[in-house]
């Protein structure tokens, strides 16, 4: 694609203040680098995903408020982690993080391991104990 060809199509790129670096040809048909905030395809592919994201936020909120999942499968939800990377950021055992998304599991947790948790999602170890999905 030619740099004076390259679309600037509104996206979540630009509303996050983000550009995308992609190869273009130059006048000369040389290969560089040129910023993009987005194009209709990307921009489709991004709203996708953050609706998809955005479902699982709100089910993950549904589950806690049900009392079928702890807080943390939904603040592990709203930052967008999975068992690996949240484990790796409380340095517990994946299996162990999955049996404190139990609400039995969670109403047993110690504040030291609560802190580990609250730490992670960037919020106070109060604010994860009272969260109760509504």
């Amino acid at each position: 694609m030619k740099k004076q060809d390259l679309p600037q199509d509104e996206s979540n790129l630009k509303s996050a203040n983000m550009t995308e670096v992609v190869y273009v040809t130059d006048e000369n048909d040389n290969y560089t680098t040129a910023n993009s905030i987005g194009w209709e395809a990307k921009k489709l592919a991004l709203e996708e995903s953050m609706d998809l994201i955005n479902e699982r936020i709100a089910e993950a909120r549904q589950n806690v408020a049900d009392q079928t999942a702890s807080p943390i499968i939904y603040f592990m939800e709203l930052n967008k982690m999975d068992l690996g990377v949240l484990s790796a950021y409380v340095g517990l055992w994946q299996w162990r993080v999955k049996r404190h998304t139990k609400p039995k599991i969670f109403k047993t947790l110690s504040d030291t391991v609560l802190k580990k948790y609250a730490d992670a999602f960037g919020i106070t170890v109060t604010e994860l104990k009272n969260f109760n999905g509504k």
